[in-house]
C-alpha cells in the first residue's frame, strides 16, 4: 500500500511537471511569435528616412510640388507647411500644400529626397534642389548638375539599383 501511495504521488508530480513544462513552452512560443511580429511590424510601419539637407525641413525647405508645377525648384514658405513621414515640409502656396497632402506618394521625392544616384550606389548624399528629374511621374533629386547628367545617362539601371538599396538605407 505504501508503494501505491508513492506511485500516486509520483504520477501527480509528473503531471504537475508536465503541465508546467507545457505552460512554459506555450509562453516561450508566444513570446517568440510576439517578438517576430513586433520586429516585422516595426520595419513595415517605421517612418521612411527623409533628407533635411542640414535644415529643419524636408528637402531643405523646397516645395516638392513646385518641381512638378513650375519645372524648377521653388523655395517653400513658413506660411504653408505640413508634417508628413515624420518631417516638416514647406510649400510655396496653399494649393501646393493641399496637392501634396492629397497625394504625398505622387509628389514626395523618391528615396526620401536623398541623392538618387548615391542611393543607387548604396549610400545617401545631400542634394542640390536644381539637380532634379521627373521620370515616369516621380521626382528624383541628385547631388549636383554633373551627377544629374550621369543619372540621366542610364536612369532605368540606376532606378533599379536604388530600389534594391533603398529599403535598407531608408531605415538607417
Amino acid at each position: 500500500m505504501h508503494e501505491a501511495r508513492q506511485e500516486l504521488r509520483l504520477d501527480a508530480a509528473t503531471r504537475v511537471n508536465r503541465g508546467f513544462a507545457q505552460f512554459m513552452f506555450a509562453a516561450l512560443a508566444t513570446f517568440f511569435v510576439l517578438v517576430v511580429v513586433w520586429g516585422y511590424a516595426g520595419q513595415v510601419f517605421a517612418a521612411e528616412r527623409v533628407n533635411t539637407n542640414s535644415s529643419a525641413f524636408a528637402i531643405g525647405g523646397y516645395d516638392p510640388v513646385g518641381h512638378f508645377r513650375e519645372q524648377k525648384p521653388v523655395v517653400g514658405s513658413d506660411a504653408h507647411t505640413a508634417t508628413w513621414n515624420g518631417k516638416t515640409w514647406r510649400f510655396a502656396t496653399a494649393e501646393n500644400r493641399a496637392a501634396f497632402l492629397a497625394e504625398p506618394d505622387r509628389y514626395a521625392p523618391r528615396y526620401g529626397g536623398f541623392c538618387a544616384y548615391a542611393v543607387s550606389q548604396g549610400y545617401v548624399a545631400p542634394i542640390d534642389p536644381a539637380a532634379f528629374s521627373i521620370v515616369d511621374g516621380r521626382l528624383y533629386l541628385n547631388y549636383s548638375p554633373a551627377i544629374k547628367q550621369r543619372w540621366e545617362k542610364d536612369c532605368a539601371a540606376y532606378v533599379g539599383a536604388a530600389e534594391k538599396n533603398w529599403p535598407k538605407l531608408s531605415q538607417e
